[in-house]
């Protein structure tokens, strides 16, 4: 508790002149720590700590075996992961058919191009390859991910392996060293 000490001081100076008592105050913090304490401890027990966030993704059964029609190139936007935080992309051609090789930036580029290709081709049609190459780092395939749920795509695919004609494309175009 707060107590005031008030010895000391007083009594007749050299001069004679009579002073009077300076009262020293001394104030005990051990009810403001305590309380303090108690702040501190309530509002780390009624905080709601973040929880990790991971993205759903559906993958087919292996056990079903279920027919599918082939998907035709016209449809798909094959999407090569790139070094310097680049993407490119062909969209409605296979590598061997001399493609335009287009070069994105991920976020609204990349959002931009996903949607533009998909308005050309009807909705359930549409189909996105993701390849990553070996200079493309793990930051930039869970950008396209997050793309892919942004748009809304239903029909995507992660391809780990790239062809010897996109080898040739993505050297010859994009001057990759893959």
């Amino acid at each position: 508790m707060a107590e005031i000490n008030t010895g000391g001081g007083g009594g007749k100076s050299e001069g004679g002149k009579v002073r009077s008592k300076k009262a020293s105050t001394r104030i005990d913090m051990t009810p403001m720590v305590d309380l303090g304490f108690l702040l501190i401890t309530f509002f780390i027990l009624a905080t709601t700590l973040s929880k990790p966030s991971s993205m759903t993704l559906n993958v087919p059964d292996k056990t079903q075996k279920e027919e599918t029609e082939p998907i035709k190139a016209s449809n798909v936007m094959t999407v090569f992961l790139g070094d310097n935080n680049k993407a490119y992309y062909i969209f409605g051609k296979a590598a061997n058919e001399d493609p335009k090789l287009e070069t994105v930036g991920y976020g609204y580029e990349f959002r931009k191009a996903i949607q533009d290709n998909a308005r050309k081709v009807p909705a359930d049609k549409f189909v996105v390859v993701i390849k990553p190459t070996k200079v493309s780092n793990y930051k930039n395939m869970v950008d396209v991910l997050d793309e892919m749920a942004i748009t809304k795509t239903k029909r995507y695919a992660l391809v780990d392996a790239l062809t010897p004609d996109e080898e040739k494309l993505l050297k010859d175009k994009a001057k990759l060293q893959i």
